[in-house]
């Protein structure tokens, strides 16, 4: 089988040295040293002044609104993972649906500055398939307005702009860790912020508010134990090269589709794009479906990566989004990871061109 992604594994026993330490320590949860450790080398790599690492990538965006303290409208993207959606609802806030651009599918910034009500109170963009929102505008926008921003960079470790690490942008950044990241701990996920307060509030709320028998404020259990950051220290030592080899999967993709009449997405030149996915837009859903139908006869297996567009969930409030909407029913993630091979991304190429009869201009 060809799946839309593969888990990174190091060696087995590189991990077990590490986890190691955990064990002889019996300390394994608990802002443990070997979290505290990856912490220290995480904000390393980033170059980010202040970095927590938590249970997963959801509970990082509730605990981003909640520090924050928003609590009313929100504007934000329709075209993300749900849980950018629901992480709102969940903290009781109001999303207010923005459309998205056609280029690289983010949260279209011209069009925010229309749906700032009296009652918004902070902009949550994702930085889709880890191509970067257009910051410089977004939070030109946000200080007008006084405004908070969060950047769900789930897709986004590795990929930068201007120089810096995408997720020191924002009044907070989040990142999810997920087995199928680019950099992932198993499970898990990030928050980072330059705001020293901030930044104590969050370490705070991760871990129920408290420190020791001192209670400072209400919290949740948003810690990660030992076993999780041993993963993550072993594959920070590789997330070069994971990145060198997706890049080069992702250069081969665009060779051999850049004819075929899908639409292809092209990151802007510096912007340090880190190939975490290769979206392909097919002009009708039918066409993807076919695709889709063809392609696991042949055992590959791609994702309707996003699909459905958020705004045309049920237990939202709709809000019209054509762009959203349209891209949501015909785009479609291929596979790509660490160890595809080119005979591997050939045969996901020819079952689109061939099975799904996409007309070769």
């Amino acid at each position: 089988m060809i799946n839309v992604t593969k888990t990174f594994l190091p060696p087995f026993e590189e991990y077990t040295a590490i986890l190691k330490r955990a064990w002889d320590n019996e300390w394994i949860t608990n802002n443990g040293e070997l979290l505290q450790e990856l912490e220290y080398k995480l904000k390393g790599y980033l170059r980010a002044e202040h970095l927590l690492f938590a249970s997963n990538g959801t509970i990082v965006l509730q605990m981003a609104l909640k520090a924050l303290q928003i609590s009313g409208e929100v504007i934000t993207t329709p075209f993300s993972y749900v849980a950018t959606t629901t992480a709102l609802l969940w903290e009781n806030c109001k999303p207010i649906f923005v459309d998205i651009r056609k280029d690289n599918f983010c949260i279209d910034e011209t069009l925010i500055e229309a749906a700032i009500t009296e009652k918004t109170q902070a902009i949550l963009a994702t930085h889709v398939y880890g191509y970067p929102c257009d910051i410089d505008a977004i939070e030109n926008i946000a200080k007008r307005y006084n405004l908070k921003v969060i950047y769900d960079a789930a897709h986004a470790f590795g990929t930068t702009y201007k120089g810096q690490s995408i997720l020191n942008y924002g009044d907070i950044s989040t990142c999810s860790f997920h087995a199928t990241k680019v950099f992932h701990t198993g499970e898990g996920g990030c928050l980072v912020t330059n705001n020293d307060e901030i930044a104590r509030q969050l370490f705070l709320y991760r871990s129920f508010g408290h420190i020791g028998d001192q209670y400072f404020t209400m919290g949740i259990n948003g810690k990660n134990s030992e076993f999780h950051s041993a993963v993550g220290l072993c594959n920070l030592k590789y997330i070069d090269d994971i990145l060198h080899k997706r890049k080069e999967s992702w250069l081969t993709y665009q060779r051999l589709l850049t004819n075929s009449g899908l639409q292809l997405l092209q990151p802007e030149e510096g912007s340090g794009y880190n190939y975490a996915y290769f979206p392909v837009v097919f002009s009708s859903e039918n066409q993807l479906l076919n695709a889709l139908a063809d392609l696991k006869v042949r055992d590959i297996t791609p994702r309707r990566y996003f699909h459905p567009a958020l705004n045309t969930l049920s237990y939202v409030e709709y809000q019209s989004c054509p762009v959203a909407e349209s891209i949501a029913k015909r785009v479609l993630c291929l596979p790509l990871y660490h160890d595809l091979t080119d005979e591997m991304q050939h045969q996901v190429v020819d079952g689109l061109l061939t099975e799904a009869k996409v007309i070769v201009q």
